[in-house]
């Protein structure tokens, strides 16, 4: 069932994801060769605590870290880890979610590590791209499908793939509600986007021509089965009558 937010809600959701997006953007300024990604999700954790909010990642089902940061062909959900030391040239995605007030604020970004080459940059402007385009039909009155088909058509029409196994979803009182918001599928289908609709749109994409990926047995780092370099960007965003809003921004 999808839960409509009320206008006030709405403004609290802007708080947690204000949030979120501050704790991210503040371990973006800190990729740089050398850092760990744990050392980034203690800076993470160190800031959503300090505005008296909850990582809304740690222990949700188990997930050991306060931040999923997910590095070069690793998808999403990589576990922060005092071994895995950043490197030149390397691209680092990293999802944070804040619990503030009653209500989640869910974003992700995929930060450069130093220079990377022309064809990883054009992977990483793609799935912004893509992004963009997702979030411009968060509309009144679309559906589902027309966030879903807008996605896919600009990443397949950039030698790039949209993983499946993965989608977006409904944010609000819980981290994952409905609906859930692919990033492939068919206009005009799907569930109807009404006035306090609030959802995680978050394109994730493989550089190439398959989109398929792999859980290791840890349970959670989901890697691309071509071993390619893949990016994820999101935004927590509310449908409203006067357009869509973006409630992670910093």
């Amino acid at each position: 069932m999808i839960v409509l937010k009320s206008k006030r809600e709405i403004e609290l959701m802007k708080a947690s994801g204000e949030i979120a997006a501050a704790a991210l953007h503040l371990a973006g300024e800190k990729v740089k060769p050398g850092v760990s990604t744990l050392e980034l999700d203690n800076i993470i954790k160190r800031y959503i605590v300090s505005q008296g909010a909850e990582p809304s990642f740690f222990n949700y089902g188990g997930f050991p870290g306060n931040s999923c940061i997910s590095v070069n062909n690793v998808v999403i959900h990589g576990i922060p880890s005092k071994d895995l030391i950043l490197k030149r040239g390397d691209i680092v995605s990293i999802d944070v979610g804040a619990f503030y007030r009653g209500f989640h604020g869910d974003t992700a970004f995929t930060f450069k590590c130093g220079d990377v080459s022309e064809e990883i940059q054009g992977l990483l402007d793609t799935t912004y791209g893509a992004l963009e385009k997702g979030i411009e039909k968060a509309l009144c009155g679309n559906k589902i499908g027309d966030i879903s088909s807008a996605i896919q058509e600009y990443v397949e029409s950039r030698n790039c793939s949209v993983v499946t196994d993965f989608v977006g979803h409904g944010v609000g009182v819980d981290l994952h509600e409905d609906p859930s918001v692919p990033n492939y599928g068919k206009a005009h289908f799907g569930p109807l986007l009404e006035a306090g609709v609030t959802i995680a749109i978050e394109p994730m994409v493989i550089l190439g021509s398959s989109g398929d990926v792999e859980v290791l047995d840890d349970d959670w780092t989901t890697v691309s089965t071509s071993g390619e370099y893949s990016a994820h960007f999101e935004h927590t965003v509310a449908v409203t009558e006067n357009g869509p809003v973006i409630l992670t921004k910093v």
